[in-house]
């Protein structure tokens, strides 16, 4: 997919001979990749059927005049998608593109306009793997802007007030959604159409109230430039695959699984639980070089280790308490650095 800067109107920092005319306030790039946030129903009432990723960033930003009040806004369509489309590839992408955007000296902070279905992976990633103290939020919507009473303008509104804020610098990236602030690392989508889908573990790091943030507690893991990963330095990552566990799941299908990827996210029941007949193909991955992590289908908790299973006998990891389409995120960057020490895997997920 190319990338094309679409709105005209404002200056762009893909043209270094048309850099930031004035600094009387913050610059922020606001890069567009899709999703509800830039979805169009065919009337004021379509809040959960409508067409996604149909408007482009400029559009979305031309239904917030106010905005302007707040930084010098430059615009960029970086991808035009839903984000249940998103692959390896396209994290990547978005993560290169962002890193590059930091490393300007102009720009003070980048918001990342993104579909809500996976925007607590993409955001993860670049918690993870971006090397700058800049604010980085990223913002979705529940509803498109067409929809009555829709979450899109305020939700935007709210992520350029967080990212020109000085508080914001050393969080991490971050997850704006109904009037909150969340760290990446805790967020996860909890409704599939409610406007307060979004939740942490632990709570919002804070609140967007009147146009400003307030922050009430600040990430406790390690992030962005305390991490060893550098998006920079990243080409490819390794395959890892989430396996859901159900009542009838059956090994062969884990054994297909299994043979294709490097590593397996098994989403338990209860606290990362395994049903007995799953076992022997899981440790017969583990014996083949298979990385495979214990994690929980419940949404929240810790999964203890060698409470469910006796992990250091089978060699195998705990997400601590990552879901699993996060974990897998954190699973596929520890790879990179120690592809073959499980002991150093472990310890990953204790520390970010």
């Amino acid at each position: 997919m190319s990338r094309a800067t679409c709105d005209a109107r404002l200056p762009s920092i893909t043209n270094s001979s048309n850099r930031y005319r004035m600094k009387d306030k913050p610059n922020i790039v606001v890069v567009g990749t899709g999703g509800t946030i830039a979805g169009r129903g065919t009337s004021a009432v379509d809040t959960s059927a409508y067409a996604c990723s149909v408007l482009a960033i400029d559009e979305i930003l031309s239904a917030i005049p106010e905005a302007s009040s707040l930084a010098n806004l430059s615009a960029e369509q970086l991808l035009q998608s839903g984000s249940e489309n998103f692959n390896e590839q396209h994290l990547l992408m978005i993560g290169k593109r962002v890193s590059e955007v930091l490393k300007d000296d102009t720009v003070d902070g980048v918001i990342l306009t993104h579909g809500t279905d996976t925007i607590e992976e993409t955001a993860y990633f670049l918690h993870l793997t971006l090397k700058s103290v800049k604010p980085v939020v990223v913002v979705g919507s529940m509803r498109p802007p067409s929809a009555m009473s829709s979450d899109a303008s305020l939700n935007l509104y709210d992520a350029i007030a967080v990212a020109i804020h000085p508080s914001s610098h050393g969080k991490g990236t971050l997850v704006v959604a109904n009037e909150e602030i969340h760290s990446a690392r805790d967020v996860t989508k909890t409704n599939s159409f409610k406007l307060e889908a979004f939740r942490s573990p632990y709570g919002a790091l804070g609140y967007v109230t009147q146009g400003k943030p307030r922050y009430y507690r600040t990430p406790s893991r390690d992030h962005t430039v305390s991490t060893p990963w550098s998006i920079d330095d990243i080409e490819a990552l390794p395959k890892v695959d989430v396996v859901y566990a159900y009542g009838a799941l059956e090994s062969e299908l884990v054994r297909a699984i299994a043979a294709d990827a490097s590593g397996l996210v098994f989403a338990g029941t209860g606290n990362g639980n395994i049903a007995e007949h799953m076992v022997e193909p899981l440790r017969e991955a583990t014996r083949r070089g298979l990385h495979v992590v214990r994690a929980s289908r419940t949404g929240s908790g810790v999964v203890i280790r060698n409470g469910a299973q006796p992990d250091d006998d089978y060699d195998w990891i705990v997400v601590d308490d990552q879901p699993p389409q996060k974990a897998r995120i954190l699973l596929m960057l520890a790879m990179l650095g120690n592809p073959d020490e499980r002991r150093a895997l472990q310890a990953a997920f204790y520390r970010f």
